[in-house]
């Protein structure tokens, strides 16, 4: 029984599966073409995988690697047909996801590692940030969790008025100042109150700047000290969100921002209006950074807790989709 059978139940896994829709169609429907009526992997069926993978946005790199990791068990273990190949190649991709950390491992509902759980949200303006930091207020809040959000974006007036936005659809405090502050004021404050109001679950939004990498180390760097003021070992988690639809664009972005801070987990958005999916494999195996949540509809139940074994199973079941 998978994770979100144990956890969550149908509906989500639904969703999963759902949202997925569009890759499944393109990336591994190629994929199934590939090796359909092949008795054996010869270098036409890897050619054609390769191209799959690649068009899929799963990017030169890792394929691969997946590439030769699947040229290697088929000369060790001499044989296949499509449904061997099919479960070998799930579990290669499956190999290449990361595993989160498990001081760091949870669901909205389990256990966190610390309270307040203090996370860090950073990437840039258009990717979804604030819509998904909402979300994932909304899913720690109704799995019983006592949420405060902190508007540290305080170069963007739109920043702070949607974080409010949805603090009130929520039903979330939130902690602001006026546009221009001191984004590292913002979040002291915010720790402090969360320390105050005995919050479970703090999430601060930061600036999406990438125009000067240097500044937004900097403006980074300071968040972090003044929050560790009050909390030495926050922020517990630095979670790096991505475009899931933008393909290549959300690994250069991914790039800017492991290099200005120290990322520890990825959200990726959007994956239910694109079939570019592969995208996730790409991230994860180049940053080594695991995949915390995913975006899979515009629905605030959307946002899913990542698991790579449903997320590779639904990928690779088409028949579940719907009538």
């Amino acid at each position: 029984m998978g994770f979100f059978n144990k956890l969550f139940g149908k509906k989500e896994k639904e969703s999963l599966d759902q949202g997925l829709q569009k890759t499944k169609e393109g990336f591994f429907a190629k994929i199934t073409k590939a090796i359909a009526g092949k008795s054996t992997v010869d270098e036409e069926v890897l050619d054609n995988l390769e191209e799959a993978l690649v068009g899929a946005d799963v990017g030169i790199d890792t394929t691969v690697k997946i590439i030769e990791r699947i040229e290697k068990r088929v000369s060790k273990d001499k044989y296949l047909n499509a449904a061997e190949l099919n479960k070998m190649l799930q579990e290669e991709i499956e190999h290449m996801l990361v595993d989160a950390p498990e001081a760091n491992s949870y669901a909205f509902n389990s256990d966190l590692p610390a309270k307040p759980y203090i996370i860090l949200v950073v990437g840039v303006n258009g990717v979804g940030k604030t819509t998904t930091i909402g979300k994932l207020a909304y899913n720690f809040k109704k799995a019983g969790k006592n949420v405060l959000l902190g508007a540290a974006d305080t170069f963007r007036a739109a920043a702070v008025d949607q974080l409010t936005i949805w603090s009130e659809r929520v039903g979330v405090p939130i902690v602001k100042q006026d546009m221009g502050s001191d984004p590292a004021a913002v979040a002291f404050d915010t720790v402090q109150s969360a320390v105050a109001k005995q919050s479970d679950v703090v999430l601060i939004d930061t600036a999406g700047r990438l125009h000067n990498k240097a500044h937004l180390m900097e403006e980074l760097s300071k968040i972090k000290r003044v929050i560790q003021k009050t909390i030495p070992d926050a922020p517990h988690e630095i979670l790096l969100v991505l475009d899931g639809s933008t393909g290549q664009n959300a690994l250069e972005q991914a790039k800017h921002f492991t290099a200005a801070t120290d990322v520890t987990a990825l959200a990726i958005t959007k994956l239910d209006g694109t079939a570019k999916g592969g995208v996730v494999l790409a991230i994860a195996n180049q940053f080594k950074i695991p995949v915390k949540f995913i975006g899979v509809g515009e629905k605030m139940e959307d946002l899913l807790v990542f698991d790579k074994h449903e997320f590779v199973d639904s990928l690779f079941n088409l028949e579940r989709k719907e009538a």
